[in-house]
């Protein structure tokens, strides 16, 4: 798909601002004349979660054929019409999709705004869309239904920023764990909230994700998790952390260890770096050693898909530490509110060294080999280059 203009960029903003999640399409001419158009990989993760429609699903030819309702936004008025999705019968049977009278609202170069909502597929058509139809005022279509969504989407933030404001209220919470530990403050928080523990990688309360932390100085802000995600041992020359960690680990303690943070912009002691290549649409880490080279893989677009799942909508949650005899209780002070991150700038942030990643692995006494992460971080300062204008609440 082509970049966008900033116009397009704007109307995509307000999208994102009313909590919206959609995915992009360009009308190509062909696809324009042909009436057809391919049914991307986020289009397709985007009907399934939805509940709309799922492609992997769908067997391939004309009687496999499904439409669904969907309603084209053109001119101030949403036109009901019926959106098509089939995968033809010739070659893989890649996924298509088109909607009836597409041609009239849409020209070929167009991109396209697709939006689930309440069992309808909306298009809004983000290259002719006037630049204040999405006002609160404008009486226009497409910001009537903006109106809708903002509205749906917010009864469970309200929610749970009612709970934390409760908790909150109640004073400092004891920590769960006896000993200080860097996983502390979450995993208090979510006891609080009556969250048991699991190994799910699905978000924490009712599909919004909670990033608990220590709330420090400005200056001394650490960096926030982002994900945990292991390479791609098929496509990597090491095939396990244990490999990676006798390759690059130090002993301390009497334990081999590799702690260590990992970024694009220099090697760190270990020797260890990242590197984007683009054309491949591979993460690497690469060592200084000319024997290991480029030796774990990350397939981007498997590390934007962790993104996404993770942090469709997230409350970072800022917790003062206080410390008696020992013990670590936590106050809960504020909460910053962030929605579907702009996975496109994830490969940006990497070769700038905002986002980096974090080895968490050792081998215990028993000989086997523990791996916490890798651990995939991004600077506190940096939130709003990830994601779209988070939104600040005070728990006092």
């Amino acid at each position: 798909m082509r970049h966008l203009t900033q116009a397009e960029d704007a109307r995509l903003a307000a999208l994102t601002a009313s909590n919206a999640s959609v995915a992009l399409l360009e009308i190509t001419k062909t696809g324009h004349g042909k009436s057809i158009m391919d049914a991307t990989a986020p289009l397709r993760r985007l009907l399934a979660e939805a509940g709309l429609h799922d492609y992997s699903a769908q067997a391939q030819g004309q009687d496999a054929k499904a439409r669904l309702p969907a309603v084209i936004h053109h001119e101030g008025v949403g036109r009901a019409t019926k959106a098509s999705l089939y995968r033809p019968s010739s070659k893989d049977g890649d996924p298509r999709i088109w909607f009836d009278g597409l041609k009239e609202a849409a020209s070929p170069g167009d991109i396209l705004a697709l939006l689930p909502f309440e069992g309808t597929l909306h298009v809004i058509n983000l290259s002719a869309l006037d630049e204040r139809a999405l006002g609160p005022r404008s009486g226009h279509s497409a910001a009537g239904l903006l109106a809708r969504v903002l509205d749906a989407t917010s009864a469970i933030p309200r929610e749970l920023l009612g709970k934390l404001r409760e908790i909150a209220a109640a004073g400092p919470l004891p920590s769960v764990i006896e000993a200080p530990a860097d996983t502390a403050v979450g995993r208090t928080l979510e006891a609080a909230l009556g969250i048991g523990m699991n190994a799910s990688k699905a978000p924490d309360y009712k599909g919004i994700e909670l990033k608990s932390f220590r709330r420090r100085a400005a200056s001394k802000q650490v960096r926030k998790t982002l994900f945990a995600q292991v390479p791609d041992w098929s496509a990597s020359k090491m095939k396990s952390s244990g490999e990676i960690l006798a390759a690059f680990g130090y002993e301390r303690g009497g334990v081999l260890k590799l702690y260590c943070q990992v970024e694009a912009t220099r090697r760190n002691p270990q020797g260890l770096m990242l590197r984007l290549d683009a054309d491949a649409d591979r993460l690497w880490e690469n060592s200084d050693i000319p024997a290991h080279g480029d030796f774990a893989a990350w397939p981007l677009a498997r590390l934007k898909d962790r993104l996404l799942e993770k942090h469709a909508e997230t409350f970072w949650v800022g917790a003062t530490q206080i410390v008696r005899e020992g013990r670590e209780s936590f106050q809960l002070v504020d909460v910053t509110h962030t929605r579907r991150p702009v996975a496109s700038q994830f490969d940006i942030l990497i070769e700038q060294g905002v986002i980096s990643m974090d080895h968490l692995v050792k081998r215990r006494p028993n000989g086997s080999v523990s791996e916490k992460g890798p651990l995939f971080k991004i600077e506190a300062s940096a939130l709003p280059l990830l994601f779209p204008p988070p939104v600040h609440y005070s728990l006092a």
